[in-house]
């Protein structure tokens, strides 16, 4: 019950059924594949968390049938959750009773950011490690989150969720005041959804972005982006 669980909650990169928004603009196949890369890089930031704090990686993934591709792309020690449920509410409040079960606190990140900062995730792990409950949010530039960090499985903080609106982060934050439960938000970053947030990428990478700076290298996509075609509507 020592280690903390960070779950990449992800889509196995499939063409056409991964990055359905981005793939409209950059066709599927590539869509696809820079899906991949975001996991891998996903996964380093989570791999780059120091071990001495205690912490396991996990792709909590669909759909099932695709482990061997989720295999693939994670690091050897990272484990496997498939998801369970008919939408994300149920999915997250699935993947935080699992992991719960199991270690001191849970971490529930998108797979979208592949320039998650590490130390996003370090903050969140020593602010859930501090006495009492309590909830770490990390609100995303749309109005989402990327990151919602547990102690304990409130269902109530995944109920009458508008998800993949504008106001996810805020009702998750009402959600929690209504029951009393202490809330540390995360400086904001982004996640990669459309041709508009790629841009937003492709300039942190160049180191030309005003709004979001000291991200992680993103390795994996960064070689893809350099090597790949213009991606452009």
């Amino acid at each position: 019950m020592s280690a903390a669980a960070i779950g990449i909650i992800c889509k196995a990169p499939q063409p056409g059924r991964a990055k359905t928004r981005l793939a409209t603009a950059i066709g599927e196949v590539a869509a696809s594949e820079l899906s991949a890369c975001f996991l891998r890089d996903v996964a380093a930031a989570i791999e780059a968390v120091p071990e001495t704090l205690g912490r396991r990686g996990y792709g909590v993934y669909a759909p099932a049938g695709a482990e061997h591709i989720m295999r693939e792309l994670l690091p050897a020690g990272f484990g496997l959750l498939l998801q369970v449920g008919d939408d994300l509410g149920h999915v997250l409040i699935g993947a935080a009773r699992a992991f719960l079960a199991e270690h001191d606190c849970v971490l529930l990140v998108n797979g979208d950011s592949p320039t998650l900062p590490a130390r996003f995730l370090v903050q969140a792990m020593e602010n859930l490690r501090e006495a009492g409950d309590r909830m770490v949010l990390g609100p995303a530039s749309d109005g989402g989150y990327y990151l919602i960090g547990l102690k304990r499985p409130h269902r109530h903080l995944f109920t009458q969720i508008a998800w993949g609106t504008e106001t996810v982060a805020r009702s998750t934050r009402e959600r929690a005041a209504e029951i009393g439960l202490a809330t540390t938000l995360l400086p904001e970053w982004y996640d990669i959804d459309d041709i508009e947030t790629l841009g937003w990428l492709k300039d942190e990478l160049a180191g030309n972005s005003t709004r979001f700076r000291g991200g992680g290298l993103a390795p994996a996509t960064r070689a893809f982006l350099k090597a790949a075609p213009p991606m452009n509507p």
